[in-house]
């Protein structure tokens, strides 16, 4: 049995961390061993807050040698991480990495990279943001940013998408292989806008930009998760790509629908392995 480890937060209500990329990638045929690296009772969005706490760098490393022990890494495909609780575990994910790649040379790492905004109520234990930008994400095969945690890993300005290409160009010699940015929020206001990047091209997809009272949570780990997936299954990146555009967007027109905050994963589970609208993707 070939799986995922996705080492991300988890939401007991709602759908954030691994709590979003869990069952997208099960739907798509993927077996997914999850480790936690927080478990709270809900996203830190709430204004009532949140409970819960932060599992130690130790928690992850016993979890993965676990499971050492049963002769299961070489059946490791890829590691999937997403948010971390403390610079620690930050280390853990890199122990992880170099533990399955031993022995599974051909397993991917593809990170995203969870740097802190206080503004959307994510804050970040100290030490995280510089733990990945030097340690984490220059061993990553994959990185999966945003455009504010794609300025910070290559230290470049971006307000346009020549700006946009320059820096996934430099985030390419960096030590990823692959560079998906999951939101390009400077290239057009009507429009939700991503840009994947690698040696081959660089191409940018766009799809309505759906309005909401409150922005839900957690669409970041499910596009993360929905491009993990479709590498994994042999799909070219250009064409993970645009289904986990296409997928995420049928998630979201779900959600929109129903007036909801949490993502409306479950209800829109069909749409994750047989998108209804298609964006394709364009050279840039």
């Amino acid at each position: 049995m070939k799986g995922i480890i996705s080492i991300q937060s988890h939401v007991v209500f709602g759908h954030a961390g691994n709590s979003s990329a869990v069952f997208p990638l099960q739907r798509m045929g993927m077996e997914v061993w999850p480790i936690h690296t927080v478990q709270f009772s809900n996203h830190t969005q709430y204004k009532q807050g949140w409970k819960g706490r932060a599992f130690s760098a130790d928690d992850i490393n016993q979890l993965v040698a676990g499971i050492d022990n049963i002769g299961k890494l070489s059946d490791c495909q890829a590691i999937l991480s997403g948010y971390q609780g403390s610079a620690e575990q930050c280390q853990a994910i890199i122990h992880t990495v170099n533990s399955v790649k031993q022995q599974n040379p051909a397993a991917i790492y593809v990170c995203d990279p969870v740097m802190g905004d206080p503004e959307k109520g994510c804050i970040l234990a100290d030490g995280i943001t510089e733990q990945l930008i030097n340690d984490v994400m220059p061993i990553a095969d994959v990185i999966v940013p945003n455009q504010f945690e794609l300025t910070q890993f290559t230290g470049m300005e971006i307000n346009n998408l020549e700006q946009a290409k320059l820096a996934c160009e430099k985030a390419l010699t960096l030590g990823p292989k692959i560079v998906l940015v999951k939101h390009l929020h400077s290239i057009a206001d009507d429009t939700f806008t991503m840009m994947l990047a690698t040696a081959d091209g660089m191409y940018i997809s766009q799809r309505p930009q759906l309005e909401f009272n409150r922005q839900p949570v957690g669409v970041g780990d499910l596009i993360s998760a929905l491009f993990t997936g479709g590498l994994l299954q042999d799909m070219s990146a250009v064409t993970a790509f645009e289904h986990a555009t296409n997928a995420c967007y049928g998630v979201l027109k779900e959600t929109h629908k129903r007036q909801e905050w949490e993502l409306q994963t479950i209800a829109a589970q069909a749409e994750l392995v047989q998108p209804t609208e298609v964006f394709h993707a364009k050279v840039v």
